[in-house]
């Protein structure tokens, strides 16, 4: 029963790295829509117009909550190995310069006056 559950599980946070904006608009238009019938439901006498408003501010602060647990949950949980040691990266202004000669010796053009 565990292995299956992991194995869905699995499958569905695959389907998701995959296929990433269109599960934040399918939150998105879920969100819209349970807004509009919860709306409905609650206050039948308010416009549609003020539904639809509605709806879209409930889904754009579901849709920015989405984001932002996603941002976490790959910041803390995205994958170490890719991750290089502060050591290893080289951040002197001179590094990033092109050099002053080329192969044979011969003064690089950008660097004569």
């Amino acid at each position: 029963m565990d292995s299956t559950m992991e194995r869905m599980s699995s499958s569905v946070q695959s389907w998701v790295e995959e296929h990433k904006l269109a599960t934040i608009g399918g939150v998105w238009a879920t969100a819209v829509g349970a807004s509009v019938a919860y709306s409905r439901k609650r206050t039948p006498q308010r416009a549609t117009g003020m539904r639809l408003i509605h709806a879209r501010i409930h889904a754009q602060a579901l849709t920015l909550a989405v984001l932002g647990g996603a941002a976490l949950a790959h910041h803390y949980y995205g994958n170490k190995s890719s991750k290089k040691s502060r050591e290893d990266l080289d951040y002197d202004f001179y590094s990033q310069l092109p050099s002053a000669t080329d192969a044979d010796g011969n003064e690089n053009e950008r660097w004569s006056w």
